[in-house]
């Protein structure tokens, strides 16, 4: 099996890969009926509501997920999320028999969207972490990006399919519809073969805490410095669940299938990007930090867009940078944390990447509302430019690299000596 694709040859992961794929497909078709039941159903087109049912679902990431992760690293991570993705599946029926009945108010799925943020926030870690169970040490790399490109297959095809579907039976049975998509992961994870499982919790040792995780982080620098750039691209940068509705509503006048079109365009970037992922075995700062500028510029390109035809150009590769930075970091998180607390580590990354959202989603859909939707992609360039600059700065004072020009024009500019973060974790005692 080619490079791109070796950890499915594993059969845990390739079961476990198939089951996400069709959750995946299901939860962007969810996120668009969400969102489009908030701006057209209980609100007149406002953004200040779907930043904030965009912020609640992700704010129980940002309270709860050190906690999940100490389960994480004490529990089976499997039994973990046989209970979290149940929960998940249960909380998308309701919402969607809800929406279907007609009586749904605002309040109310602002009430779903928390709950079912309760049971991602237990999941995430879990999720995260198992892939490393399910591999061996030389595909986590490849499993990383395979996971993401699961995810942004998913987020190619689930929102066009929910557009289409909106249109045509409703809101209602397209959440419904998601709810169902849940039972692929738990068939999924009832089928793997548990003795080929490895790096489950040591039953011998107390069970972890939530405070060895932090003074883990606090000794490496390095994976401070990753848990930075995640939250400012995490909080400013990858708000397109909200930023595209805004730009889709009110820059161009678009209805649901439009809509539902920008999700599965700016996938198409993002899948190439987790697929590019997938074949390296070892990140590097230059990637990471690379994509980091090629994102804001991009940004900067899809917020100043004439016609939407060229705004749905751009988002190609708006999405191919975003995920490569995602992956990337993700990567250097895994490879390089001992796996003793590699699901405590791993939670307080997912808690700065994703929990940075409930501060980050509320905030740009004020700025939507105030200054207009382009004034939403515009704080993606500038918060994920400056974050760039900062981090390259910092990485070539601290790891005594040096900035060189290229005659390249896919790579001009290269990080000499030393850009690659080694695979050598720091043990616990």
């Amino acid at each position: 099996m080619s490079t791109m694709f070796s950890a499915l040859s594993v059969r845990n992961y390739r079961i476990y890969f198939t089951g996400a794929l069709i959750s995946n497909i299901g939860t962007w078709m969810g996120r668009v009926a969400q969102d489009w039941v908030v701006l057209t159903e209980l609100s007149d087109n406002s953004a200040t509501a779907l930043g904030i049912v965009t912020g609640l679902q992700f704010l129980p990431i940002l309270l709860f997920t050190p906690i999940a992760g100490a389960i994480s690293d004490s529990f089976s991570k499997r039994n973990i999320m046989l209970v979290s993705q149940s929960l998940m599946g249960i909380f998308a029926l309701i919402t969607g028999l809800w929406v279907l009945s007609g009586g749904m108010v605002l309040w109310q799925m602002y009430l779903m969207a928390f709950l079912s943020g309760l049971a991602s926030a237990l999941d995430a870690p879990s999720r995260q972490a198992f892939v490393s169970e399910m591999v061996p040490r030389d595909r986590v790399a490849n499993a990383v990006g395979l996971n993401s490109a699961s995810f942004h297959s998913g987020r190619l095809i689930g929102p066009g399919t929910a557009g289409l579907m909106i249109a045509a039976v409703g809101t209602g049975p397209t959440l419904i519809v998601n709810s169902f998509t849940f039972v692929a992961v738990l068939i999924a994870l009832l089928m793997l073969d548990r003795a080929a499982l490895t790096g489950g919790p040591d039953r011998t040792k107390p069970r972890g805490k939530v405070s060895e995780g932090l003074a883990y982080v606090r000794r490496r620098p390095d994976l401070i410095l990753i848990m930075v750039i995640a939250f400012m691209h995490g909080t400013f940068g990858l708000n397109f669940q909200l930023t595209n509705a805004l730009m889709s509503t009110e820059a161009f006048h678009k209805g649901v299938t439009d809509y539902g079109i920008t999700g599965s365009v700016m996938a198409i970037g993002s899948l190439a990007g987790a697929l590019l992922a997938a074949r390296r075995e070892r990140p590097r700062w230059r990637l990471l930090l690379g994509s980091l500028f090629l994102f804001s510029f991009f940004t900067l390109g899809v917020a100043l867009a004439p016609t939407f035809t060229i705004f749905l150009v751009l988002l190609v590769p708006t999405g191919l940078t975003a995920m490569t930075v995602m992956v990337s970091a993700n990567a250097m998180i895994q490879l390089t944390t001992d796996q003793a607390v590699r699901g405590r580590v791993l939670a307080l990354y997912m808690t700065v990447f994703m929990g940075g959202t409930p501060l980050g989603a509320p905030f740009i859909g004020w700025v939507g509302e105030a200054f207009g939707a382009r004034w939403t992609v515009l704080m993606a360039t500038i918060a994920c430019g400056l974050t760039a600059v900062v981090a390259t700065i910092y990485v070539m004072r601290h790891d005594n690299l040096r900035l060189r020009l290229r005659a390249s024009w896919t790579r001009p500019l290269a990080l000499e000596r030393g850009a690659v973060i080694e695979p050598v974790p720091e043990k616990v005692n």
